[in-house]
């Protein structure tokens, strides 16, 4: 089995994993100021715990939206910085699709809603069938205001987006009980993209793109912060 390493910076969580074998070593850290100077010692902590060296991975695989504008650059820019250096190919999954495979994992259903708080006043959200263990979209990812939300047929709903617009979801029968804790996270990135690999879906590193869903970017305080930082 390809041995992947993952990289998910598209939420106030950072997380990098890697998956080696039937293991999965990971790491996270809060706070989307720190995700650039955080990425990195988390990933040389997997490594060392792993026993490998970045070259014995077979690809990169990172969040690449959609998420936080920030987050989706800060993680294909340093996955893409890797794979130039390590001479590995890069393997872009879709957060959206990794909070599916993370609620199902958590809950078993064969069919997820995920929906992603995107900012002003709009949610990133798409719906998934499971085959063959792997999420196939229904309804592609899509950017709207909560209340625009359809879920084509009943499904397991999932993320931040919930309690974000608890009151435009109020009274919607597929709203209620939808776990507001799955978020992307690193872990599935990385089941994701050896699912990915495997199936010849690797790209250079100079070809990797994030997913932007919104040509507009909504900056939170502490994203503006980071920016007048650098820009100083």
């Amino acid at each position: 089995m390809a041995t992947i390493l993952a990289i998910e910076t598209s939420s106030e969580m950072a997380s990098c994993a890697l998956l080696r074998g039937e293991r999965v070593y990971f790491r996270e850290s809060s706070g989307v100021r720190t995700h650039s100077q955080a990425v990195l010692p988390m990933i040389q902590e997997l490594l060392a715990e792993a026993g490998i060296v970045l070259r014995d991975c077979d690809a990169i695989a990172y969040g690449a939206g959609p998420g936080s504008f920030t987050g989706v650059r800060t993680a294909c820019g340093i996955a893409q910085g890797l794979g130039f250096g390590a001479g590995l190919p890069l393997l872009p999954v879709v957060t959206l699709d990794a909070m599916a495979l993370a609620c199902r994992e958590r809950h078993g259903a064969d069919d997820v809603l995920t929906v992603l708080d995107a900012r002003m006043n709009e949610v990133y959200w798409a719906q998934y069938r499971f085959e063959g263990g792997q999420p196939v979209a229904v309804l592609p990812p899509a950017l709207s205001a909560p209340d625009a939300v359809a879920p084509a047929g009943p499904a397991r709903a999932c993320g931040n987006g919930f309690a974000a617009y608890a009151e435009a979801f109020a009274g919607k029968a597929f709203a209620d009980g939808a776990d507001g804790e799955i978020m992307p996270h690193a872990v599935q990135i990385a089941q994701l993209g050896r699912v990915a690999f495997a199936a010849g879906h690797a790209v250079p590193a100079a070809q990797a793109q994030p997913l932007y869903l919104r040509n507009k970017v909504a900056y939170t305080k502490a994203e503006r912060e980071v920016m007048k930082a650098a820009q100083a």
